[in-house]
């Protein structure tokens, strides 16, 4: 296992008592609280938007209690993860933004005889997926609703061509990164508590999604004004799939990479799981069988036909990392051959 992290020097005064974080990074912390806004953005050459929140660094355990009802082995040993301060999308990616790139959309809409600009032109250099050989809606809807059925390859894609638009670095959360956001501030079940019988105020799920997912957006948002992170669509994660090992010391933006095509992480459910699933601390991994229905296998690298469940959305850092960090996060099991 590759895990990317940095060792933090803390003082662990008890077992569950939260590590203090050294004056360099307290600090950075109290810049980007400083600085981090909201923000929304439009796509370039298009009138798609979509808003980006700011989630502050912090510590937490990852991970669930043994407790915690529907809590599955690979949830745990719980152990401290300090994350550093980030953006993320408000809702899920939706079909608006992802077929810009995947369709071509943005390109299409460009006039007669346009001649591509430098960032048009590194853009559009980002390999697309062919073309899909089926609806990947399955009629379930598009204006609004959540682009679903990607590989994390083709998911990982998108944030590549996001970043040449928008000149700023844009990615998949890391699993620790997601959970952090989804908590929002909390150590319960779910952000809004342990009572599963709220979930319908905030969440898309077996008993209340009709068969089908919903547009983004429509449910109560966590406290940090996230919606969907509970339901109507799970979201890829950068990690690869691995068992957690205790740790004595805490975790600094852990990140596993992908070394395989199978298992990687995804997390919050979705509208055909049932509430247990949904929980913050709720571990999924991707599956070949995702793709039982593929006319292209084994050529497919894009579309997963039967995970109409999974989605995505995006992350952006507050530090931004260096060229050759970037290329790390952005390159998927299918770049370095799987």
């Amino acid at each position: 296992m590759t895990m990317l992290c940095v060792l933090l020097c803390v003082s662990l005064q008890a077992p569950e008592a939260a590590p203090v974080v050294e004056p360099e990074r307290a600090a950075l912390w109290a810049k980007a609280a400083a600085e981090m806004r909201p923000y929304d953005i439009v796509i370039p050459g298009t009138d798609v938007r979509f808003s980006m929140l700011p989630i502050p660094g912090g510590v937490y355990q990852m991970g669930s209690p043994e407790a915690e009802p529907g809590r599955r082995g690979d949830e745990g040993p719980r152990r401290w993860v300090v994350v550093d301060p980030f953006w993320l999308g408000k809702c899920e990616v939706s079909w608006d933004e992802y077929e810009q790139w995947s369709a071509r959309l943005e390109v299409r809409r460009r006039p007669d005889g346009h001649q591509a600009s430098e960032v048009e032109a590194g853009a559009d250099a980002v390999s697309r997926p062919t073309p899909p050989y089926t609806d990947m809606t399955f009629g379930m809807g598009k204006d609004g609703f959540p682009a679903i059925g990607m590989t994390q390859h083709a998911a990982m894609k998108y944030t590549e061509w996001l970043s040449k638009k928008l000149s700023a670095f844009y990615r998949l959360p890391t699993e620790a990164e997601w959970e952090w956001a989804a908590r929002a501030g909390t150590d319960t079940a779910f952000s809004f508590g342990a009572d599963a019988s709220q979930l319908d105020e905030f969440a898309w799920h077996k008993g209340n999604s009709d068969g089908h997912y919903h547009k983004v957006g429509l449910k109560k948002p966590n406290a940090w004004g996230l919606h969907d992170l509970h339901g109507n669509v799970s979201e890829w994660c950068l990690d690869q799939m691995q068992p957690y090992l205790a740790s004595q010391t805490p975790l600094v933006n852990p990140w596993v990479m992908t070394t395989t095509e199978y298992p990687v992480v995804v997390r919050g459910g979705g509208w055909k799981e049932r509430d247990s699933r949904l929980r913050c601390a709720a571990r999924r991994g991707s599956s070949s069988e995702w793709k039982m229905q593929d006319p292209q296998i084994p050529q497919s690298i894009w579309y997963f036909t039967d995970a109409q469940w999974n989605g995505f959305r995006v992350a952006r850092p507050f530090v931004e990392p260096s060229p050759a960090e970037q290329q790390k996060y952005l390159s998927s099991v299918v770049d370095h051959g799987r």
